[in-house]
């Protein structure tokens, strides 16, 4: 989790930058009713926020995940009732939605990169860029529900990064020792078990990204 933490307050902070920029000088392209007045400027500008937010989706999606799990792996129930992070932990119930919806997004414009590839060979970058609007302007319903929870999950990993980097024993292994003593209290003293011989150790499967 703490590798991917910085990916992921970047990228957090990316999309915030992106929406406040625009909403600096949406006004000025509006009337007092919030129409569009010049007709130009502002669809321009909407596909500039667009496709900056977008790219900062896209580090979320890389990053997002691993930092939402270490989250909830090293998070105490104490932890969603009260203290620091409570409010925090309650905007994440819905991250895993947008999360998903976002990679569905991404999963979708690769298949259009590919039949594009197989369809129009030579003619790519001329529907690319339409394309992309459209990826953007799709996307940007993410972005903007990540502005919200992302911060959120980027300050609740901040909170609990010394909780899972102390190498305090974890909820399931205190857990284990517990049970383990209070069977031997019922049945009182048990002589010590010859030490077992160390497994030997498998060889862990290659990994693909």
């Amino acid at each position: 989790m703490a590798a991917t933490r910085p990916g992921a307050a970047s990228a957090a902070a990316g999309i915030e930058r992106a929406s406040d920029a625009w909403d600096a000088v949406s006004d000025s392209f509006c009337d007092r009713d919030g129409w569009p007045i010049n007709e130009e400027s502002y669809p321009d500008g909407k596909v500039t926020r667009d496709a900056e937010a977008w790219q900062h989706v896209e580090v979320f999606l890389a990053h997002g995940p691993e930092v939402l799990a270490g989250v909830r792996a090293t998070a105490s129930g104490a932890d969603y009732v009260e203290g620091p992070i409570s409010e925090d932990l309650r905007r994440l119930r819905g991250i895993d939605t947008t999360l998903a919806r976002a990679g569905q997004l991404r999963h979708e414009w690769d298949q259009i990169m590919a039949l594009m590839d197989a369809s129009l060979p030579g003619s790519r970058a001329i529907y690319e860029s339409r394309a992309e609007r459209i990826r953007n302007a799709d996307g940007w319903r993410y972005a903007d529900e990540l502005s919200f929870q992302g911060p959120a999950l980027v300050r609740a990993a901040d909170y609990l990064a010394g909780r899972a980097d102390s190498g305090q024993p974890s909820r399931t292994d205190r857990a284990r020792v517990a049970l383990t003593r209070s069977a031997a209290g019922d049945r009182g003293a048990l002589p010590a078990s010859p030490a077992a011989p160390p497994a030997p150790t498998p060889m862990a499967p290659g990994r693909s990204r």
